[in-house]
């Protein structure tokens, strides 16, 4: 198990291929952000984590609880969903919204689903970021002069 690699896993590489494919530039483990993001999309005020089933204890058919040692490995879960919902709370008291994409939910059947869904999310946090500001003109209160334009 110590071999388990955090960084470049098949599901976070999915999930990077599927973002820069489609136009959105993100930063890789951004280590001053609370609980270093597997992404980080600073023009979208967002960060993604893409969360194995087992190692977060997702409630899904991929995660079982090990038949042995079962005590620690209960233990060790429940510290881990404690942890990720404290890292989540700190990152949106920062401004930042938090987008978690599970394993299970890169397996083939609903990858394509799961990666637009991930697309518009996006999407809708960015027009939720930078709506445009309302212009003032002036006062309309006033009475202007008629203009006739001539066809």
């Amino acid at each position: 198990m110590s071999r388990i690699g955090s960084r470049n896993t098949r599901p976070e590489m999915i999930v990077r291929r599927w973002l820069w494919r489609h136009g959105f530039r993100y930063r890789v483990g951004v280590k001053s952000l609370p609980g270093t993001p597997d992404i980080v999309l600073r023009q979208y005020s967002a960060v993604i984590f893409v969360n194995g089933c087992f190692w977060h204890g997702h409630d899904c058919a991929k995660f079982k609880l090990p038949s042995t040692n079962t005590e620690f490995w209960r233990n060790k879960f429940e510290r881990n969903k404690l942890r990720d919902r404290r890292v989540y709370k700190q990152l949106h008291d920062v401004g930042y919204y938090v987008l978690v994409v599970w394993e299970c939910q890169l397996e083939a059947p609903r990858r394509l689903a799961t990666l637009q869904a991930l697309s518009t999310r996006l999407s809708e946090i960015y027009l939720d970021t930078h709506q445009a500001k309302p212009r003032t003109y002036g006062d309309f209160n006033q009475d202007l002069p008629s203009i006739a334009a001539e066809p």
